[in-house]
């Protein structure tokens, strides 16, 4: 089974809480816990982006590094491990992002990915006035296909005359070509794992519940069956949380301390910015933060394994047992101690691991 990191780009990493690690994003930061997963022989590392917090206490999310410029920073300092940024489609158009691609495989060559995500806050893109309307809640995989079309050809080909509803290329090209860039979307709505089937490479679903390690096999059913379709091979990674420590007893204290800190002005914010998504039939890890137990709200939804070393180990080694799942991509309440303590501490007790 693959492991990945999902690097922290934004202050306080994944948990909206006023009693968990208090940081900001640093290039500095992001390099040590990058070059310590290589160490330990991660197999990739991913960044989001993000261009709007939800405010309350914390700030949550209101400082963030940029995905692609701090990536061809750690590609240049780090020597096997993938690496793969983010691009907000509404913001770059495919164009600059094959030439960003290209720039960031000639730093590393054959280590690059891109994360393609449609923009559902609506927030982050209206102060910029970019914004395309109501409409992109219910539109906006065709508006991704269009753009992964355009994208692709210039990065396989060089060359696009595409002439589609968003995007009309004009004897458009990008030289020098990356080589093998491999494309991912997080989608997990039918629509999502559609668009994923038909135009990706990597699927990412999020985990659920705190320790049902399994509880994702239905999301790895439906992309099964909707890669059957595409006839494509499309491989399953899984968002997990990781709280860990000698003991269960004390990683579940550090669990039950990060929820009676959970930021409830910055959760509230992040609800109604969801809500419209959600009214219009999308999905996002957020849509059900509005419904979710406070224990599932302070993450973000994702799936959460609390427990001492042996049992998380124990508990990744069921995940990599569901059919179809390639692999897992990590947070950590405290990067730079879980990383260590999952390279030296987890990972050689996985028996899905045993080839590290």
């Amino acid at each position: 089974m693959d492991i990945g990191v999902f690097i922290p780009i934004g202050n306080n990493g994944w948990l909206i809480s006023e009693t968990s690690p208090q940081y900001m994003p640093t290039f500095e930061l992001n390099k040590q816990i990058v070059q310590t997963a290589e160490h330990y022989g991660f197999d990739f590392a991913l960044s989001m982006i993000k261009l709007r917090g939800f405010g309350g206490k914390t700030e949550f999310w209101e400082h963030n590094l940029e995905s692609f410029t701090l990536m061809a920073g750690l590609a240049a300092v780090t020597r096997k491990i993938k690496i793969f940024a983010t691009a907000a489609t509404l913001t770059l158009p495919p164009a600059i992002v094959a030439r960003m691609a290209s720039t960031i495989d000639s730093i590393a060559p054959g280590r690059f990915g891109i994360n393609l995500v449609t923009g559902w806050q609506k927030a982050e893109y209206d102060q910029m006035g970019l914004w395309p309307g109501e409409s992109h809640y219910s539109d906006r995989y065709n508006y991704l296909a269009e753009y992964t079309t355009v994208l692709k050809g210039l990065m396989e080909t060089g060359h696009s005359d595409f002439k589609g509803q968003y995007f009309q290329m004009n004897d458009c090209r990008v030289s020098p070509r990356p080589q093998g860039v491999k494309i991912i979307c997080a989608g997990s709505s039918d629509e999502g794992l559609a668009f994923t089937a038909t135009h990706a490479d990597f699927s990412f679903a999020l985990g659920k519940g705190t320790n049902t390690p399994t509880a994702f096999a239905g999301v790895s059913s439906r992309l099964a069956a909707a890669r059957a379709k595409t006839g494509r091979d499309v491989a399953a990674y899984i968002l997990f949380m990781i709280i860990a420590d000698e003991t269960d007893e004390a990683a579940m204290a550090k669990w039950q301390l990060y929820r009676s800190g959970a930021d409830q002005d910055a959760l509230a914010w992040l609800t109604d910015q969801a809500a419209p998504n959600a009214a219009a039939g999308g999905t996002t890890n957020t849509n059900t933060t509005q419904l979710a137990a406070p224990e599932s709200a302070v993450n973000l939804n994702m799936g959460t394994l609390v427990g001492s070393y042996e049992t998380v180990a124990r508990m990744l080694d069921e995940v990599a047992a569901v059919p179809d799942t390639a692999g897992v991509l990590l947070v950590f309440d405290d990067f730079i101690e879980g990383v260590e303590n999952f390279g030296a501490r987890i990972q050689p007790l996985m028996k899905s691991r045993a080839h590290v």
